[in-house]
């Protein structure tokens, strides 16, 4: 039998069972999502490599000989090599796909998901380029004068890796910043951070660059290593919920209770507020001004944006409308001088105000760190580890007695 039928014949055969082989593996992935997803990814890869693999096995095997035998066998063996290396990446993949489906990263609480869903990417990345890599060695290394090269080259291979590594530090650099950001658990995808003054949204993290959407959906580019080198803030490190303030100066004639429950009224009729803190405190008092911050809590960044807009514009009308005293000034004392005499001041006719007691304020909206369960976790988080009472005790007790009981001088 002629040898191109036999290739040929041996090419269909490869066909069929590889349909069949697809077709149980699709059946099979009605149940599972990883058959579901090798049927999917590597049924062409497949093709291609068992139809090299028996028309090669073909050839090889075959008594006939002809002018280009070696040269074909060697064709077909790197094709081979290169279908081999497209299988195995696109059954890496596969798999990757698996893993990455089980993570959604679009729920409320996707902290662990977008961590595992970065370190998915990042070694898809490194899989490819691994993958690549063997396969142009392998393939260089069937080339008799290429291993004869490489063998001269050996003795040498020192001087040739550290000219290498001194060339490629900036790049080989951010390929392990890469690495560490995604197994660090430092930032990962849809986290939202503050970098370069810019608030934007981490959206892609390869092995050379960080690419982050800016709120105004600039795109910022930033290479890996900077975000091991230089520090930036992580709004969404631990969870998506987050606190924001809003700070205004009024006037010391201010009464902070009224404001205090209008922010209260506020927050509890708007929709981007998630319920958990609702505070105006007195944050300073100096050169003739009263500082007030309302600090607020809403389920994300972007909602915490919009929520302070919408207490600042409130806020300020409402004290416009309803208590116009508290508007901030600048108070200018007039005297009277004559430069015969020595200086004088003329006092103003004081004005007369009603006597107030002083306004209880609600515990939940006066304090940030007590009056509320979650008040009190911030407190602990931010206090530091309290002494055991009976350590206290002991201590105070041995202070005492060595007060009692001097040493004897010599």
């Amino acid at each position: 039998m002629p040898l191109s039928i036999a290739a040929v014949g041996a090419a269909v055969a490869a066909l069929i069972v590889v349909e069949i082989i697809h077709r149980a593996v699709r059946r099979a992935g009605r149940r599972s999502l990883t058959m579901a997803e090798l049927a999917d990814h590597a049924h062409r890869a497949f093709q291609v490599f068992a139809v090299l693999f028996a028309v090669r096995a073909v050839v090889l095997v075959s008594p006939r000989t002809f002018e280009l035998k070696h040269g074909v066998l060697h064709t077909m063996g790197i094709g081979l090599i290169v279908a081999g290396a497209w299988l195995v990446a696109t059954i890496l993949l596969a798999l990757e796909d698996v893993a990455e489906a089980r993570f959604r990263i679009d729920v409320p609480d996707n902290r662990s998901a977008r961590r595992i869903r970065t370190q998915i990417v990042v070694v898809r990345r490194v899989t490819i380029a691994a993958i690549v890599l063997l396969t142009v060695g392998v393939v260089l290394m069937t080339f008799p004068e290429v291993r004869t090269i490489g063998a001269s080259l050996l003795a040498s291979a020192g001087i040739i890796g550290i000219i290498a590594a001194l060339a490629a530090q900036s790049v080989l650099g951010n390929v392990i910043a890469g690495l560490q950001l995604a197994f660090s658990d430092a930032i990962r995808i849809d986290d939202v951070i503050v970098v370069e003054n810019e608030w934007a949204r981490v959206e892609e993290i390869t092995l050379s660059h960080v690419v982050l959407q800016v709120w105004d959906d600039r795109r910022l580019m930033l290479p890996t290593s900077y975000f091991t080198t230089k520090p930036f803030q992580n709004w969404t490190r631990t969870r998506s919920e987050i606190l924001g303030s809003v700070e205004f100066d009024v006037d010391w004639a201010v009464q902070v209770q009224p404001i205090r429950d209008e922010l209260r009224r506020l927050l509890e009729g708007s929709d981007l507020w998630d319920g958990r803190v609702c505070v105006l405190q007195v944050t300073d008092a100096i050169e003739g001004r009263v500082r007030l911050r309302a600090l607020c809590s809403a389920r994300d960044a972007p909602s915490l944006w919009d929520l302070r807009c919408l207490v600042r514009e409130h806020l300020v009308g409402w004290v416009r409308d309803q208590q116009p005293s508290a508007f901030a000034r600048t108070r200018t004392e007039m005297a009277w001088i004559d430069a015969r005499r020595e200086w004088a001041w003329v006092a103003a006719t004081p004005a007369v105000f009603p006597a107030v007691g002083p306004e209880p304020a609600p515990e939940e909206d006066a304090r940030v760190f007590s009056g509320s369960p979650d008040g009190e976790a911030r407190g602990q988080a931010f206090g530091g580890p309290e002494a055991p009472l009976h350590d206290i005790v002991l201590h105070e007790q041995a202070a005492l007695d060595e007060l009692d009981d001097p040493p004897e001088s010599h």
